[in-house]
C-alpha cells in the first residue's frame, strides 16, 4: 500500500497541543498516556510488553517497520500498548525470515498507528511538560468531540492496571527435577523474564496477582520473584500488603521493576510519578557495590523516593541511573531480599545485567542449604 492512500489522522494531547499525521493501522479512535522510547530495534518486544498497557507510545528512532515482525518475538500473547505514534513506518519489511510487515501485525492485532508525525517536535513538548494523555484518531476531525472524549480518560497516576494483564491462572515451567522452586507473582511479567528464570534450571511456578499468600507458600518455594507490570504502584493495596507478608517470611525474593517499587512501598516506602519516565535500552547504572556502569534497558514511570528511606536502616541502595541519580536498586541488609527498576532480562537491549538472575540463584541455594 503506497503511503498516499493511508488516511489523514489527528494526534491531541491533554494541554489541546494538536499534530496531524496517516493511520497506518486498524482505522478508529484510542486514548492512553504518552511516553516516548528511544531503543533503535526491539519494537516488537516493546510492543507485546505487559509494562504499557494503557499506554500510547512514541518511537523516537525515525523508521520503526523495516524488519517486519515474528511470532516468536514477542514479550507476551498479543501487543499491550495502546497506540503507536511513529514518523516513518515502513510498510514493506527487508527481513527474509519475517512473519510480515509491520502493517499486517498491526491490523490483525487490531491496534491503531498514526505515522508521518512530526514526533522530534512531539518528544520535545512532552519532554518539557511532562507525561501526559492522549487521543488519536483517523475517524472524525471533529476536534471539540474529541477533545471531549479525552478530557474523561483517567490519569495514570493512581491507576491499577496490572491486574488487566496478570496470568488469570496458575501455570508452570522450567526443571520439574530441580531441588529449587521460584514462585513468581505475575503483575504483567514479560515472556523473557521467564526464559531467564528457566536458564538458571530452577522449576518456577507463576501465580496471578491476586493469589492467596497461602496458596504460593503452600507449594514451598525455595525463592520468590515479584514481575514487572503496568499502572501506579501505589494504588495496588492488596498487592503491597502481600508482598509485606512475603517479605517477612525472609525467603529469597527479587523483584524487577513494579516488583521493585512494590517491595519498596511494602517496606514503608514511598513512590512518585515521573516527569517522563525511563523508556529505552541505553541508560546508564552505576552499581555502587561494584563502581561499574551498567547500560540497561528500561520502561516506567514511576520512582522510589529518596527521602523516603533516610531512617530505613535495614535497606541500602545498590545502583543509581547516571542520568538522573533516581534509585535503581535496593536491597535488605538483614535478609536476601533485593530489586531493581530497570530490567535485566533485557529484551530488546544489552545484557550488562544479567548476573542478578545468578545473584537470586546464589540466594535461594545459601538459604535453602544453611
Amino acid at each position: 500500500m503506497k503511503k498516499s492512500t493511508l488516511k489523514n489522522s489527528v494526534l491531541i494531547l491533554e494541554d489541546g497541543t494538536i499534530f496531524y499525521g496517516k493511520c497506518a493501522g486498524k482505522e478508529g479512535t484510542s486514548v492512553g498516556e504518552i511516553c516516548f522510547n528511544t531503543g533503535m530495534t526491539g519494537y516488537q518486544e516493546v510492543f507485546t510488553d505487559p509494562s504499557y498497557y494503557g499506554q500510547i507510545i512514541v518511537t523516537t528512532n525515525v523508521h520503526i517497520g523495516n524488519y517486519g515482525y515474528k511470532n516468536n518475538e514477542k514479550e507476551s500473547d498479543s501487543m499491550k500498548i495502546s497506540g503507536l505514534i511513529c514518523k516513518d513506518f515502513n510498510i514493506d519489511d527487508s527481513r527474509y525470515a519475517s512473519d510480515g510487515n509491520l502493517k499486517e501485525y498491526f491490523e490483525k492485532e487490531n491496534m491503531f498507528v498514526i505515522s508521518e508525525v512530526d514526533t522530534r517536535a512531539l518528544v520535545s513538548h512532552i519532554r518539557d511538560r511532562g507525561v501526559m494523555n492522549v487521543l488519536i484518531s483517523s475517524e472524525t476531525n471533529n476536534i471539540p468531540a474529541l477533545k471531549k472524549q479525552l478530557m474523561k480518560v483517567p490519569s495514570m497516576n493512581g491507576l491499577e492496571l496490572a491486574s488487566f494483564v496478570s496470568t488469570p491462572k496458575t501455570y508452570q515451567l522450567g526443571n520439574s527435577e530441580s531441588k529449587y522452586k521460584v514462585a513468581v507473582l505475575d503483575f504483567g511479567i514479560k515472556k523473557n523474564i521467564l526464559k531467564c528464570l528457566e536458564f538458571l534450571g530452577i522449576y518456577i511456578k507463576v501465580f496471578p496477582m491476586s493469589s492467596k499468600i497461602e496458596d504460593i507458600m503452600n507449594w514451598n518455594p525455595s525463592g520468590i520473584f515479584l514481575s514487572n507490570g503496568p499502572g501506579d504502584p501505589a494504588s495496588m493495596k492488596n498487592s503491597i500488603i502481600n508482598v509485606k507478608k512475603l517479605i517477612d517470611t525472609k525467603i529469597p525474593i527479587f523483584g524487577i521493576c513494579l516488583g521493585h517499587q512494590l517491595i519498596a512501598i511494602a517496606s514503608g516506602l514511598k513512590t512518585y510519578k515521573m516527569h517522563n519516565g525511563h523508556r529505552g535500552i541505553n541508560h546508564p547504572v552505576i552499581n555502587l557495590e561494584t563502581k561499574k556502569c551498567e547500560v540497561t534497558s528500561q520502561n516506567h514511570g514511576f520512582s522510589i523516593d529518596e527521602s523516603s528511606i533516610i531512617d530505613n536502616k535495614n535497606i541500602i541502595i545498590t545502583h543509581r541511573n547516571l542520568n538522573d541519580d533516581t534509585i535503581e536498586g535496593l536491597k535488605f541488609i538483614d535478609r536476601p531480599c533485593f530489586s531493581v527498576q530497570f530490567h535485566p532480562e533485557s529484551s530488546p537491549g544489552p545484557h550488562d545485567s544479567r548476573y542478578l538472575f545468578n545473584q537470586f540463584l546464589d540466594n535461594i541455594k545459601t538459604y535453602n542449604n544453611g
